[in-house]
């Protein structure tokens, strides 16, 4: 299905919104083919012979919108600057999320949408490029988070459905371009600056936070409009108040003997208040040069910055039941028992861990890019592009426990009662300690539950700092051949070039109280007391900053688990592609498009660390020596692709695409470390089992068919039907396989002693692998009307709205995604999930009104449940079931029409404003195990051009 390519950008509005229907006729990036489906239609043409458009607004933006989809050959979605700024989008991807087929996944941290699914898939498939080149990113995954690149610095944005040719870094899913501005498509210099002020968490049942947001465009032209020069910059800062976190353990009871039978209570849990601080500076430079009319040259450069800090104050513990060495189990009195459940009663033995964790990072991603175009001719044209982009990202992960330490006398522990529990609706309990946790000499700084494995490594708390680095290189050279040989029209070939180097390191550990003993305690510092979480229960709270080397030593932890999190990952991709332009005739039908291929070749090489089990003795660097693995592979995939519009008249389009597409895996599944031990792997007996990274993995691979029809009705309005069809050729899980361990073994290395693997070093080896595929298929329908079209009477409002179905016959077992160092939140409940990302149903509904200056605008978009994912503790990635939700913005402004104020406009924005929480659970989409709350957030702003 295709939308528009509206311009997407924020309210430094003017600037960007005069690009709307220029952007693209002379864009020269090297995605854009000689025919770019993103190309707006004709502008009235100033004495200079260049385009001047005035926009006025969403309207404006709507109309150029259905002229790009009503001219585009190849299947895409597209956003516009104008269009984005006119809705409270707080990132790229929310406003992704207007398309049809199109949603986002909210952040768990923030409540912001970060990662992008389409057709339900998940948002490792899409491609994600910036100004048609691949770039770094600073996670593990391929494409870079779309934080990273604030919205007031994009031009448009591009989803790519079908895949195309001559665009290089497709997904399987869609390919997401981000563009930035052209100057030589502005008629004159253009001066814009914004300024914002945010609200934020109202009715989160904790402190409202704050943020402000400025911005700064300017576009110029010098040398008879020989040069061009684009600046964009923007700064903001954030504090979000307080967020209200409650983690149900899983949605867990435990049977608890009491009255001479047994009653089921709560197995534990975890309340948290988040408080999360971030700002980034971004700025985007483009410089053009075009001397005449056959020769251009563009210079891209693109700079983000950003420093989060994220501070956790809660308690978490078991209530029924144990955690750790020094946690005994309590005994259950003073319940009231309804049909099996304790509903209500006192367990002694608590032994809560106060939390004061603090988790930050700080990212930088540069990237530049150079395309060159001449033309030589009536039939020739070369074009030439170099880029480079690199993002560097330093996380720092510590991890405080306070509370009661190992050796206090179970007489002196404390009890927990609660009340209001029917069985599942564990957020709601309510929860009363014996004791005082924000009593500093109650809640001291120790190992409260032995969780270092007793008082010879105490665990006090935990720090890890990993750091990620990826660079990409590419060049690119293209030859564009005016034909006339029947339907083809112009023919489009040439060769690109790209080397990736991206690394995961770091170190981590234990913390422990300094001190020689074992149980040792500290004060927490300061005398600050906070809610932890929902639950209302006051702790000691402070900030872990500074307090390595003055209250806790660090305990390196060298092992099997946390070398495997180390690696490289090298790649080298060569692509060679034809493809030719169509327009022709089928049985008088009239029809344009493209049809191409792609042959790719890809050499891959990564290492990893393998921990030498006949001399490990220990968890440190002096007990466990270690050694680096390499290995790699090569391969060749063609990618053929068709697309082809026809025409049936009566502003009627029947739109086809077919082709095959691929996705790589991401990086930390290739890399080439593999650890192992005696486990009991079998039902039977024990035997060698370990796990490794797949340095010879290949793509995803899929082939696709999409049909979709459309009506319009002028440039006024439109409604579509599309269905697809995609064939995923393999999916990558983590599968076992028998193995022979010998080549990593020593005479010294522990083998099975019993069972029929005793004395064996075969085993079982688990690593990501290209298992069987499926189908995918679905459908979508649009609408984006004016009611003008009905009557005058209602001019100046309008509707757009898109549903989406989509549906799967892949099935996976949730043992494919089990590592050693992690697991899906729903392992053991759930033997097997259908795609990550996908949600059945995905909706979004659109209602404004504009007229005389004054715009207002009404949207939500909805998402039935799916399988997301989430970071842990140690920033890595993990799967969970997020539950179905609605989000609701809201958006007033009025822009001055004459006087001199003309070109101030002001605006009101009202972000979830549903206050819709975060929420996970683990089988029932009704029983919620983890649920955050962010409040509704408003933003008021003020915006000038001249």
């Amino acid at each position: 299905m295709t939308t528009s390519t509206l311009f997407r950008l924020r309210p430094m509005a003017a600037a960007c919104a005069l690009l709307i229907s220029a952007a693209g006729a002379s864009h020269a990036q090297q995605t854009t083919p000689a025919s770019d489906p993103a190309t707006p239609a004709p502008a009235k043409a100033d004495d200079d012979g260049i385009a001047s458009v005035t926009v006025s607004g969403i309207r404006r933006g709507v109309e150029a919108a259905i002229s790009i989809k009503k001219n585009s050959s190849s299947i895409v979605e597209a956003i516009s600057a104008e269009d984005i700024g006119k809705l409270p989008d707080n990132t790229v991807a929310e406003s992704i999320s207007r398309l049809s087929g199109v949603t986002t996944q909210r952040n768990k941290t923030n409540g912001k949408a970060t990662d992008v699914s389409v057709r339900g898939l998940s948002p490792s498939f899409n491609g994600s490029l910036l100004n048609g080149r691949e770039q770094a990113s600073t996670s593990d995954a391929r494409s870079p988070e779309f934080d990273l690149f604030p919205s007031e610095l994009t031009g448009s944005v591009l989803v790519y459905k079908t895949p195309d040719a001559s665009l290089m870094g497709q997904g399987l899913a869609s390919t997401i371009d981000l563009r930035t501005l052209r100057p030589l498509d502005f008629g004159q210099r253009v001066l814009a600056a914004s300024v914002r002020k945010e609200r934020i968490g109202f009715d989160s049942g904790s402190d409202l936070g704050s943020g402000h947001r400025t911005t700064f465009s300017y576009v110029d032209q010098f040398a008879n409009r020989t040069i061009g020069l684009s600046l964009g910059l923007t700064r903001f800062k954030e504090d979000n108040g307080g967020e209200l976190k409650f983690d149900s353990w899983g949605g867990g009871t435990t049977d608890m003997a009491y009255d001479g039978g047994t009653a089921k209570a709560p197995s534990g849990f975890l309340s948290e208040t988040s408080r999360r601080k971030n700002d980034r500076d971004g700025a985007a430079v483009t410089l053009q040069y075009k001397p005449n009319p056959n020769f251009r040259s563009t210079l891209d450069l693109f700079y983000s910055r950003g420093d989060e800090t994220t501070k956790k104050t809660g308690i978490e513990g078991a209530v029924a039941g144990s955690t750790g060495l020094y946690d005994p189990v309590g005994v259950l009195s003073n319940a009231v028992v309804v049909n099996g459940i304790a509903t209500s009663g006192t367990i002694s033995n608590y032994k809560g861990d106060v939390r004061n964790h603090l988790y930050g990072s700080k990212d930088k991603l540069t990237s530049i890019g150079w395309n060159n175009e001449l033309k030589l001719d009536e039939q020739w044209r070369i074009e030439a592009d170099v880029s480079h982009s690199k993002g560097v990202k330093n996380i720092s992960n510590y991890e405080t426990t306070a509370g009661q330490p190992g050796n206090t006398p179970a007489s002196q522990l404390a009890s927990i009662s609660y009340t209001g529990f029917n069985g599942t609706n564990f957020s709601d309990v309510k929860y009363t300690p014996s004791i005082s946790y924000a009593d500093r000499s109650v809640s001291l700084l120790t190992d409260v539950d032995g969780w270092g494995g007793g008082p010879n490594s105490p665990q006090a708390g935990y720090v890890a700092l990993p750091t990620i680095r990826d660079t990409v290189n590419s060049a690119r050279l293209t030859a564009h051949r005016v034909l006339d040989w029947g339907p083809l029209s112009d023919l489009h070939f040439g060769a690109n070039f790209t080397k990736r180097d991206k690394s995961r390191t770091g170190q981590e550990g234990r913390l422990s109280v300094k001190g020689s003993d074992g149980y040792a305690s500290a004060a927490v510092p300061g005398t600050e007391v906070a809610p932890a979480g929902a639950s209302g229960i006051m702790v000691a709270s402070f900030d872990p900053t500074g307090t390595l080397g003055s209250i806790y030593e660090l305990n390196r932890w060298v092992d099997a688990t946390v070398l495997a999190r180390d690696w490289t990952v090298g790649e080298k991709v060569a692509t060679a592609y034809a493809m030719s332009d169509l327009d022709g005739s089928l049985w008088a039908v009239p029809y344009t498009g493209n049809i191409g291929f792609q042959v790719v070749h890809t050499k891959q090489q990564s290492t990893g660390n393998q921990v030498d089990l006949a001399n490990c003795t220990g968890i440190t660097v002096e007990t466990c020596p270690y050694k680096i693995r390499s290995d790699g592979t090569s391969y060749t995939n063609v990618l053929p692709s068709l697309n082809v519009a026809f025409d049936l008249g009566y502003e009627q389009k029947l739109r086809l695409g077919a082709g095959k597409q691929i996705s790589r895996a991401n990086l930390d599944n290739m890399k080439a470390g593999l650890d192992f031990s005696v486990q009991n792997a079998t039902s039977v007996a024990p035997a060698l089992s370990g796990f490794a990274g797949n340095p010879q993995l290949k793509p995803y691979q899929a082939r696709s068919l999409d049909l979709s029809y459309e009506k319009y009705f002028g440039k006024k309005g439109y409604i579509s039907a599309a269905t697809f069809f995609k064939k995923l050729d393999n999916y990558i899980i983590n599968a076992p396989m028998q193995f022979d361990f010998k080549p990593y073994t020593s005479p010294t290395t522990p083998l099975p002693t019993t069972g029929p693997f005793a004395g064996s070093t075969i085993g079982f080896l688990t690593m990501p692998q290209n298992g069987q595929g499926g189908n995918m298929h679905g459908y979508e329908l649009a609408v984006n009307l004016p009611f003008s079209l009905a009557t005058q009477w209602l001019d100046g409002f309008g509707v757009a709205a898109n549903y989406s179905f989509t549906d799967s016959s892949v099935r996976l077992p949730t043992s494919g995604f089990v590592s050693p160092n992690n697991a899906p939140v729903f392992n053991g409940a759930v033997s097997e999930i259908g795609l990550p990302g996908l949600s059945k149903n995905v909706s979004s509904l659109r209602v404004y009104y504009e007229n005389h200056g004054l715009q207002l605008a009404w949207a939500a978009h909805r998402r039935s449940s799916f399988v997301g994912q989430i970071l842990d503790y140690r920033s890595d990635s993990q799967f969970t079931f997020i539950k179905g939700e609605t989000i609701v913005d809201l958006q007033a402004s009025y822009e001055f029409q004459q006087g001199w104020l003309k070109g101030a406009s002001v605006f009101l924005q009202g972000h979830n404003w549903t206050n819709t929480p975060f929420q996970e659970y683990t089988t029932d989409p009704n029983q919620i195990t983890n649920k955050v709350v962010y409040g509704r957030t408003y933003t008021f702003g003020l915006n000038y051009k001249f």
